[in-house]
């Protein structure tokens, strides 16, 4: 099995709760939390490339840069719903999952 049929395998239930996750808190925390509409924007493309990369593994660096970047390495801000921390801990685990 290839790299990215590993790194989506592992990841396709955490990609799921992502796809169900992202718009909601976008639409949620967006207005008090704008950066996170980049982090929808990144998310987004992460799926996009991982998909279109079939049986290989997508280039992901540029996404997960960005987003260690902007959530200050996936820090929780002290203000917001379960799920923004879901969505959060769960990017952490993907870009952990593919770094490796």
């Amino acid at each position: 099995m290839s790299k990215q049929s590993i790194f989506y395998q592992e990841n396709k239930n955490h990609f799921n709760t992502l796809e169900q996750y992202v718009p909601i808190v976008a639409k949620v925390h967006g207005g008090s939390h704008p950066e996170f509409h980049e982090v929808r924007k990144l998310f987004d493309s992460i799926v996009h490339k991982t998909k279109d990369a079939g049986a290989n593994k997508p280039e992901l660096n540029e996404e997960f840069v960005g987003l260690r970047e902007i959530t200050g390495n996936y820090t929780v801000p002290g203000d917001v719903c379960e799920s923004y921390e879901a969505v959060y801990n769960i990017l952490a685990e993907v870009d952990k999952a593919y770094n490796s």
